[in-house]
C-alpha cells in the first residue's frame, strides 16, 4: 500500500510538492516496514542516563551554565554533561586515545545495548550495523594539537590525530566497542545528522542488510572555536547575564541558542524480531522524511517548502494522516527565524491539534548529536504519554500560532509523534513515532 499526497494532505495544503509528478511518496505497507525501538542511551547536559536525561526535560530546568573554558570570549554559556568521567564510563585507554564527542557516544551506546537486552557477546556481529551523525567530529582535539603545532612545534603533534578528530572514527569506535561488524556509517547533515543517521538505520533493517543497528548522534563541539564562529554568524544567544534564560525557542525575545554537547543512542530491530525474542518495545518508527531547501547556507526557506516535503513525506511513509499526529518535537531552536519558519509550517500543515515542544530550552542546541537526542525524547514522550515543556517560554511570539506546552509536562495519551531536526545547508530530517 502506498501513501497519496492527497491522503497526507494538511487542513491548508492540497496540492502535490515541487519534484513529485506521481503523486504517490514511496513506500511498502507501514506495518510491514515496522522498525522497534528496543533500546535507549542518553549522555547529555541534564545528566548521564536515559532517566537522568528524561527527568532533566521534564522538569523544565534549562542546564546552561557560564562555561569557565569559553572564558574571555563574547559568548561564555555552554550546556555540557556534568559529571562525565571518561575513565569511569569509557575506560582508561579510551579516555586517553578518543576524542569526547566519541566518548560521550559510546557511553550512551552501551546503555542503549543494555537497555534492548541484546548481548554483543552472543549476537552475530556481521548482521548489526552501526550508524552515527555527527556534525563537527573532533573539533577539541584539532584545537587542542593545532596549539601543540604553534607552541611547542611538529614533534610535539600527537600520532593519534587524525584517527582522534576524523568524524567517521565514533562509529567506528562504537563498532570494536560492541563487536558489531555490518555496514559502519557516519552521516553529516549538520544538526540533522542524528536524524539523518535514524532514517539511514530504517533503510539497512528494511532492505534486508542488518538485523540491529545501534543508530544515533554524538557531538562535543563546545571548544572556543567552535563558540566563536558561531557567536560571529549571530547564531548564539548573547543573554550571557542569565544564562539559565539564554536559549527560548518560540518566545518573543528569542535572541539565539546556546551551544551544547551531547549523545543519543537508539538500538532498532524489525518488529517481528523483536517480538520474535520477547524485546520490550519502547516505540516505534513507523516514517523518515527528508529533503533539501536549495534556498541558502544557513537560512531556512522562509516558505518552508523543504521543511514541509520532508514531513509529509514521513507522515506519508508512516501511514499516518497529519490530523493524527500528537505531538511534535519541533527543532525549535531559539533563533528568530527558524523557529518562525518551523512554527509556520506546523500550523498550517498539522493545524493546531498537536501538543508542541522544543527540549533545546533545557539541554541547548547539540548540533549533529540534536536529532537523535530529540528522537530518544521523543520515544519517551510516546511510551509515557507526556509532553515535557518548552523551557523559558515566557512570552510566546504572537506570531507563532502553535500549542506550545510550557511550565510543566503535559499528561496525553500519544499515538503518533513527529521529531523534525534541520540543519545549516538547508538540510531537513522528520522522524515519525508510533507507539509500540
Amino acid at each position: 500500500m502506498s501513501a497519496t499526497h492527497d491522503r497526507a494532505a494538511g487542513p491548508d495544503e492540497d496540492a502535490a510538492m515541487p519534484g513529485d509528478t506521481t503523486g504517490t511518496v514511496g513506500g511498502s505497507a507501514p506495518e510491514a516496514d515496522a522498525v522497534a525501538v528496543t533500546g535507549l542511551g542518553l549522555v547529555t547536559a541534564a545528566g548521564i542516563g536515559v532517566d537522568a536525561t528524561w527527568d532533566g526535560v521534564c522538569r523544565g530546568e534549562s542546564a546552561a551554565a557560564t562555561d569557565p573554558g569559553l572564558a574571555g570570549l563574547p559568548v561564555d554559556i555552554s550546556c555540557t554533561v556534568p559529571g562525565f568521567s571518561a575513565r569511569q564510563h569509557v575506560g582508561r585507554r579510551s579516555s586517553l586515545t578518543h576524542d569526547r564527542f566519541s566518548q560521550l557516544s559510546i557511553a550512551a551506546a552501551r546503555e542503549a545495548v543494555t537497555d534492548s537486552g541484546l548481548d554483543p557477546r552472543t549476537w552475530d556481529g556481521a548482521r548489526v550495523g552501526v550508524v552515527v551523525g555527527c556534525g563537527l567530529g573532533g573539533v577539541a582535539t584539532w584545537e587542542a594539537q593545532h596549539r601543540r603545532l604553534l607552541d611547542e612545534g611538529p614533534q610535539a603533534v600527537s600520532a593519534l590525530l587524525i584517527p582522534m578528530l576524523v568524524p567517521n572514527m565514533v562509529a567506528g569506535h562504537l563498532a570494536m566497542d560492541l563487536g558489531a561488524t555490518g555496514p559502519n556509517l557516519v552521516t553529516a547533515t549538520a544538526c540533522a545528522s542524528g536524524a539523518t543517521a535514524i532514517g539511514t538505520a530504517l533503510a539497512l533493517l528494511r532492505d534486508g542488510s542488518c538485523d540491529v543497528v545501534i543508530a544515533g548522534g554524538g557531538e562535543a563541539g563546545v571548544t572556543p572555536l567552535m563558540v566563536t564562529g558561531f557567536a560571529q554568524m549571530g547564531a548564539l544567544s548573547r543573554r550571557v547575564g542569565e544564562p539559565a534564560a539564554a536559549s527560548r525557542p518560540f518566545d518573543r525575545d528569542r535572541d539565539g541558542f546556546v551551544i551544547g554537547e551531547g549523545s543519543g543512542m537508539l538500538v532498532l530491530e524489525r518488529a517481528a524480531d523483536a517480538r520474535a525474542r520477547g524485546a520490550t518495545v519502547r516505540a516505534r518508527i513507523a516514517g523518515y522524511g527528508a529533503s533539501a531547501d536549495a534556498h541558502h547556507m544557513t537560512a531556512p526557506d522562509p516558505q518552508g517548502t523543504g521543511v514541509l516535503l520532508a514531513l509529509r513525506t514521513a507522515l506519508a511513509r508512516a501511514g499516518v494522516m497529519p490530523d493524527e499526529v500528537d505531538h511534535v518535537n519541533a527543532h525549535g531552536t531559539s533563533t528568530p527565524l527558524n523557529d518562525a519558519a518551523e512554527a509556520a509550517v506546523l500550523r498550517k500543515f498539522l493545524g493546531a491539534g498537536a501538543a508542541v515542544t522544543s527540549t533545546k530550552g533545557v539541554l541547548g542546541h547539540t548540533l549533529g548529536a540534536a536529532g537523535a537526542i530529540e528522537a530518544a525524547l521523543t520515544v519517551l514522550a510516546v511510551q509515557h504519554g507526556t509532553v515535557p515543556p518548552t523551557a523559558n517560554l515566557r512570552h510566546q511570539d504572537p506570531d507563532i500560532d502553535l500549542d506550545l506546552v510550557t511550565g510543566a509536562p503535559r499528561r496525553r495519551e500519544l499515538g503518533v509523534a513527529v521529531s523534525n531536526s534541520f540543519g545549516f545547508g538547508g538540510q531537513n530530517a522528520v522522524l515519525v513515532v508510533t507507539a509500540a
